[in-house]
């Protein structure tokens, strides 16, 4: 029998992916429950666009709550009191370098469910992330990207 995956998070990151799951299930949920009630007035199903699309969207919305009940039912999180700033860990806020913009960044080390790199938060999975992980302050990484190669170093690791 397959393993379930882990899913590495914050605690943070758990109380969000619950908030979404509880906002799935009783404000988004009885929109739709609505939309059909309303869509089957119209009459015909064969021809009825607003129907298909309300069906559409609660499958979305089915698929994604099942997806949140499984990413947090094998989620792992991480003590946050054991988080170290000696090296670079999921928890970890790591200030780097980017030698190809000359400009200081900071990310959040993150498991990939919690990930948004609109936020700065970068999964340990991702090419920046799984390379800056074990690193110490001082080091300089060349990372494989897809517009080529980017080169960091780690200026300081620290904690929430």
């Amino acid at each position: 029998m397959n393993e379930a995956r882990k899913y590495i998070m914050t605690y943070e990151g758990v109380k969000k992916l619950e908030q979404e799951l509880e906002h799935l299930k009783t404000v988004r949920r009885k929109d739709i429950t609505e939309k059909i009630k309303v869509a089957l007035g119209y009459g015909d199903l064969s021809e009825n666009s607003e129907y298909d699309e309300a069906k559409n969207e609660q499958a979305f919305v089915e698929g994604r709550i099942l997806q949140l009940e499984n990413m947090l039912k094998n989620a792992s999180v991480i003590d946050e009191s054991e988080i170290t700033t000696d090296a670079v860990s999921v928890g970890s806020i790591v200030k780097v370098k980017d030698y190809e913009f000359d400009e200081e960044v900071e990310y959040t080390i993150v498991g990939s469910a919690e990930a948004d790199p609109m936020e700065f938060k970068i999964s340990n999975e991702s090419p920046v992330g799984s390379s800056l992980v074990g690193k110490k302050v001082g080091e300089i990484i060349e990372v494989n990207v897809p517009e080529g190669v980017s080169k960091f170093e780690v200026l300081n690791i620290r904690r929430d």
